[in-house]
């Protein structure tokens, strides 16, 4: 008797999947604390979200609060660098801190059965800090050699110099995050102190445990370890307007470096904060036809097509205010005037609109590979320190999810020439001398040449 043949069987939509909700408490000093219990993930991921804006900084002390939170885990009042070090290896804790322009984000993953050490460990870190004077001299020349290294990287260098060219002057973000060698040299342990005291306070601050909590009070360990940390004055941060943008942003800018094998781009734009109206939704799925993937368009024609790149990618990156529409890559330098004009014609061109399959193919890509994307605890603390930080509604990724099923071709080109009306910042870093002339004649503003 021959076999059956198999019956196939039916492939159906996947479901819809919704981001987790937190358990949320607010503390007596204020802070705001979000419980994300994921079972299976045994490995607690802890964020502490400090609302701290560079905007804050004085003038003549930018990089304080990059070189203060680099400074968090070199020692308290009660460890030394050296103790405080060995008490995270001791107990597994992984221990950082990072700064963008909307705050400053102390990061720590443990296994749960160490959480109570891990809250101890961050509440002396950011309550009881020492700023030993050594420590401060030691990063203080690790970041003026930083900013050496970043001037050597190509990549570094085109978004620095975007940042200058398209950002006023007057603008806090038209400057480095963490300092540049005139404001960096001159920081001292009481500048440091002073913006601590000043701005690393519970008041507004958000601390968000993500993992497998059945199996410890992780409600009562952090009442009883965060809850000691003593509040201050500051309130919530205003987040005021978006970064103004220089008279002559609309310009292209050479960072020359004679002999250079190829060219780094930097072009953008304006682009929109995670509270557009209408929804954000459309942003991600533009970025995704647009450069955020093999398919899409830039790399088919600059990478597939010409073989001029190894990869670009053009993104809308939102701020906490504001946002950016950003596409950078490198190219060989002697393609570097084709390669920017067939870019600039692919993402002019973008404006007459989207096609069905296009728009298909990037909101079914992000939708139904979310649950992939946040299947970690270290993923949606990530996603949550996020929210915090940008101010968001806890169901903010949970809805654009939702609103992205509805996002349409129509709605993908309303959404991007709102923003895109074929005005460019444009920052080459390369062999300047071997395409200047020829970028000049293509009409798409002043062209200037500055050292490197």
């Amino acid at each position: 008797m021959s076999a059956q043949p198999a019956t196939r069987p039916e492939v159906t939509p996947p479901g819809r999947w919704e981001f987790p909700l937190p358990q949320t408490r607010r503390l007596d000093n204020g802070l705001t604390v979000h419980a994300y219990d994921i079972p299976g993930q045994y490995v607690v991921s802890i964020r502490l979200v400090v609302p701290v804006s560079t905007r804050a900084e004085p003038r003549e002390a930018e990089g304080v609060a990059a070189l203060m939170s680099r400074l968090l885990d070199e020692g308290t009042e009660e460890h030394s660098s050296e103790e405080f070090t060995e008490l995270l290896e001791r107990n597994g804790i992984d221990f950082g801190a990072t700064l963008t322009e909307a705050g400053m984000t102390v990061h720590l993953e443990v296994a749960g059965s160490r959480l109570a050490t891990a809250l101890e460990l961050l509440l002396d870190a950011v309550s009881r800090p020492a700023f030993p004077e050594r420590e401060v001299t030691r990063l203080v020349r690790t970041r003026l050699a930083e900013i050496e290294q970043e001037r050597a990287s190509a990549p570094h260098r085109a978004i620095r110099e975007f940042q200058a060219t398209y950002f006023a002057p007057t603008e806090r973000s038209s400057r480095p995050t963490a300092g540049s060698p005139e404001t960096v040299r001159g920081l001292t342990r009481e500048h440091v102190t002073a913006f601590h005291a000043t701005h690393v306070v519970p008041n507004a601050a958000s601390l968000i445990l993500a993992g497998d909590l059945s199996a410890v009070a992780a409600s009562d360990l952090v009442e009883a370890s965060m809850g000691r940390w003593r509040p201050g004055p500051v309130a919530t941060p205003d987040p005021g307007a978006p970064a103004s943008r220089a008279s002559d942003a609309a310009r292209i800018v050479l960072v020359d470096r004679p002999g250079s094998v190829q060219s780094e781009l930097a072009v953008g734009w304006s682009g929109p904060d995670r509270r557009v109206q209408p929804a954000w939704a459309a942003y991600p799925v533009l970025s995704f036809v647009l450069g955020g993937s093999p398919t899409a368009r830039v790399d088919q024609v600059l990478r597939e097509e010409k073989g001029f790149t190894y990869g670009m990618r053009s993104s809308f990156r939102p701020r906490r205010v504001g946002g950016l529409f950003l596409t950078t890559g490198s190219v060989r330098t002697e393609v570097t005037v084709e390669a920017l004009t067939l870019l600039l014609g692919i993402l002019d061109d973008a404006r007459d609109g989207f096609t069905a399959t296009e728009c298909a193919a990037g909101v079914e890509f992000l939708r139904n590979t979310a649950p992939g994307r946040f299947a970690t605890a270290d993923a949606v603390a990530d996603e949550a320190t996020s929210i915090a930080l940008e101010g968001l509604p806890l169901s903010f990724t949970t809805d654009n999810l939702d609103a992205m099923a509805a996002v349409t071709p129509e709605a993908l080109r309303d959404a991007y020439t709102r923003f895109v009306d074929g005005t460019w910042t444009i920052v080459i870093v390369g062999d300047a001398s071997t395409y200047a002339e020829q970028l000049r004649s293509l009409g798409r503003g002043e062209v200037h040449v500055v050292a490197n």
